[in-house]
């Protein structure tokens, strides 16, 4: 970047800055939701609720059914990113 162009652009800083860090907080959001270790340990939560009668059967293959979407889809994400 040149010096014509730095200054050109420097009122622009704050809100690249903002930008970053909203790119930033979101790639970090999603590497948490995708994250198979803890996708598993949430399918052993749903195993332990449903053993100890907190969740039913039904609520259980929902919560389980939306797991291995995340799980599918964070694979996905992997294996094609920026798709």
């Amino acid at each position: 970047m040149g010096l014509f162009t730095g200054l050109v652009t420097l009122p622009l800083a704050p809100v690249r800055g903002v930008l970053w860090l909203a790119e930033t907080l979101t790639e970090q959001a999603e590497a948490r939701l995708y994250d198979p270790a803890r996708i598993a340990a949430e399918m052993e939560q749903v195993a332990d609720d449903v053993a100890a009668g907190r969740i039913d059967d039904a609520e259980a293959a929902a919560r389980e059914e939306d797991l291995i979407r995340r799980l599918n889809e964070g694979r996905a994400r992997r294996a094609y990113p920026g798709v």
